[in-house]
């Protein structure tokens, strides 16, 4: 696996670009600059870690010739290859015509300002959950967390970066995911950060492989949240993302639920869960209005994060009963 996505040696920039305008883009900059354009006048929705057009270009663009963003003035000001310049037309005519999302083209993504490889099997990392990792969970967690478990893991962005911001503390942080190609992808991320004896992925559906002596003073989790009309609804660009990772049930809190009712049977007594269920939490909090959720407030933009103590999952136990699941373990 290599970062660099590497584009046949053929093709040109895309249809609706006059050659001339071409011969003009000379630097990386410049280049910059035209597909900031070229992306504002198409039809694509920004939703998969960039909140500009500028953002964007400069994701495609740079990750397509080997560099990270952002870039400082003296590489803007270089020369790009007709090659290069060749390669980032691609990236753009994926971009545009078919909708792909910019991580997958480029196969990198950020999250608490770790980069990741990512593609098609799983969902970009965008969780507000990033704010409160880089806050180490306060003020809900009393301490810092030995055990963490990652529900849901996808790419591993959490598992990962939980340790990398509590790498004085943690000692084992369990990864699970019922998708085995997820898990492929989170391990391609745990091998990239050299983690492999702190972070154990393991295929599960939610707690089913964990024994009940397995607790944890943090679960985490970004699970699927999406009803089926609002998966239908969504813009193109979420339909490259593995539907398994995205939706939930006929209300989109299936598994939300479910995670909740069983989390108590893998927390430790000052455990906390926490969960991100996005647009989904209106509907969460009207079925269940008895049940105290401590909504997260974020600085960095994002909503739909709720945080239950041990204590509280077990004084509500009462309203999620349905939703047991037999647990068999290892």
């Amino acid at each position: 696996m290599g970062w660099n996505k590497q584009f046949p040696n053929s093709g040109s920039f895309p249809v609706d670009i006059e050659p001339e305008i071409v011969s003009e883009l000379v630097t990386i900059n410049d280049v910059i600059r035209y597909a900031t354009s070229y992306l504002i006048d198409s039809d694509i929705y920004l939703g998969h870690g960039t909140d500009s057009y500028w953002e964007e270009a400069q994701l495609l663009v740079l990750c397509t010739i080997g560099l990270d963003p952002p870039a400082d003035n003296a590489t803007l000001e270089a020369r790009l290859t007709d090659r290069e310049k060749r390669n980032i037309a691609k990236s753009l005519t994926l971009r545009v015509s078919e909708k792909i999302p910019a991580s997958y083209i480029v196969n990198r993504a950020w999250f608490c300002g770790i980069k990741l490889y990512v593609d098609e099997r799983v969902i970009i990392p965008r969780s507000p959950i990033a704010e409160l990792i880089q806050n180490e969970f306060k003020p809900y967690l009393d301490a810092l967390p030995k055990n963490i478990l990652d529900l849901c893991t996808g790419s591993g962005c959490i598992a990962i970066a939980c340790a990398n911001q509590f790498r004085d503390s943690v000692e084992n942080i369990v990864a699970l995911d019922i998708s085995a190609d997820a898990l492929e992808v989170a391990m391609i991320n745990i091998e990239l950060y050299g983690l492999e004896e702190l972070i154990y992925p393991v295929q599960s559906d939610l707690f089913d492989a964990l024994s009940p002596e397995f607790k944890f003073d943090l679960i985490v989790s970004n699970p699927p949240y999406v009803d089926p009309v609002d998966l239908a609804q969504m813009p193109e660009e979420y339909k490259h993302e593995p539907k398994i990772a995205l939706e939930s049930g006929s209300d989109g809190l299936e598994l939300t639920k479910a995670i909740i009712a069983n989390a108590p049977d893998h927390l430790t007594e000052n455990g906390i869960l926490v969960v991100e269920v996005g647009n989904s939490f209106e509907a969460l909090v009207a079925e269940y209005p008895e049940v105290p959720f401590h909504w997260v407030e974020f600085k960095n933009g994002g909503c739909g994060v709720f945080v239950l103590t041990y204590k509280e999952l077990v004084d509500n136990a009462q309203y999620f009963s349905e939703y047991r699941r037999e647990n068999n373990g290892w």
